[in-house]
């Protein structure tokens, strides 16, 4: 008898635990989770040389960008006090990676990266979609990070607590229905309408924006991929 009790109230326990463990995780979770983003795309071809690098005019390159071919992992720094990345230009400072030779107009594209920010890294564009447009809008979308949280621009939050570990970026932009989708480690975690413009390109790095600016400002990447699909 005793242990017939006792099996039942094992089965009670299972019953009303797994149900709330289940869903507190859908509460912490947001967006939907898909482990095959790059289905359908074809990835393009990135030799080094269409990685060209945004720095400090003033500096020698390697004082704030490094590539380390055994790791794959490039490393982006910037000071706050950075001159921009030539004297023509009055932009905030930068040290960005320039991907050229895939400039697109038309189609689905996607880019694909592993990033890590380090924990004090504040006030900084670390993935931007550019735009040729003269008009006063030259991106199409950025990624800003404030105080340890991934931002649409300086809105929307797209990732918490994002600084201090690698995580999986996916940026998928359609061109024809002017719309961006961001997932981080597979799972969607924001989209939303983008104005339409001539052509585009895809940058990362460290970019200086204009509020709750860190004195010194980094991301590292490794593994970027860029993958394209026609309509």
């Amino acid at each position: 008898m005793e242990l017939m009790l006792l099996r039942l109230v094992q089965c009670v326990v299972l019953v009303v635990v797994v149900p709330r463990a289940a869903a507190a995780a859908s509460s912490v979770v947001s967006g939907s989770c898909d482990n095959n983003l790059t289905a359908g795309f074809v990835a393009v071809d990135l030799p080094e040389g269409n990685f060209v690098v945004q720095s400090p005019y003033d500096v020698p390159e390697d004082q704030r960008y490094s590539y380390d071919a055994a790791t794959g992992v490039r490393t982006f720094r910037v000071y706050a006090d950075d001159k921009p990345f030539n004297t023509v230009t009055a932009t905030n400072p930068r040290t960005e990676v320039r991907l050229t030779g895939h400039d697109y107009s038309s189609g689905v594209w996607q880019f694909e990266g592993d990033g890590y920010v380090p924990a004090g890294t504040s006030g900084a564009s670390v993935m931007q979609i550019h735009n040729e447009d003269a008009g006063a809008h030259a991106t199409t979308m950025m990624l800003h990070v404030y105080n340890g949280t991934l931002r649409y621009y300086s809105g929307a939050a797209v990732e918490e607590r994002v600084c201090g570990r690698w995580f999986r970026l996916n940026v998928v932009h359609d061109v024809g229905a002017s719309t961006v989708a961001v997932y981080v480690d597979g799972r969607r975690r924001f989209s939303t309408s983008v104005t339409p413009s001539a052509s585009h390109y895809f940058k990362f790095g460290v970019y200086v924006q204009h509020h709750d600016v860190s004195a010194v400002m980094e991301s590292r990447w490794r593994n970027v991929t860029v993958y394209t699909k026609p309509y």
